[in-house]
């Protein structure tokens, strides 16, 4: 088998976690994780210009055989849900030319635990285990983008594959 690269980003205006995860012959192995930050006293265009711009570097610095990005969780507060779906337009246009799938925080909850109703902590240990890291991932945006390219990079072993589906 050749090796499989996913990029994971859980989406902000502020603070765009994300993971590059590489599976192998020898199982799974975190490349890259971080956090795009962007400047509160800065227009938004430029904001969302900027971590559009940050992520394709990723995206040309790792060449991906795909993406996964949180969907947009629709809570109580309507603008921070405005803002992180604008952050998500901005990912969408870096990810230009790679397949793409979208998942619910319900759905990474269960394909990385097996459980819907995880706890954060839970994903994280889950994700620190399959990936084999000394610690639990920190901060809490970069470990959510590790769990989402697991999750990409699971349903590309899948019989089924990955299509470039952006549910």
């Amino acid at each position: 088998m050749s090796a499989l690269i996913a990029i994971g980003f859980d989406p902000g205006l502020a603070v765009t976690g994300y993971g590059v995860v590489e599976l192998t012959d020898e199982g799974w192995r975190v490349r890259a994780g971080g956090v795009i930050r962007t400047a509160s006293d800065r227009p938004r265009s430029e904001r969302l210009r900027e971590l559009a711009h940050e992520a394709r570097e990723l995206v040309e610095t790792y060449r991906p055989c795909g993406i996964a990005i949180e969907e947009v969780f629709f809570a109580t507060n309507a603008q921070t849900a405005m803002r992180t779906a604008e952050a998500r337009g901005a990912l969408l246009v870096a990810s230009a030319g790679v397949p793409v799938r979208g998942y619910t925080p319900l759905q990474v909850k269960k394909r990385i635990t097996g459980y819907g109703k995880a706890q954060k902590a839970q994903v994280q240990a889950m994700v620190q285990r399959l990936l084999r890291l000394a610690e639990l991932p920190r901060p809490d945006d970069m470990a959510d983008g590790l769990a989402l390219a697991l999750c990409y990079l699971l349903d590309a072993r899948s019989p089924e594959g990955v299509d470039d589906v952006y549910l």
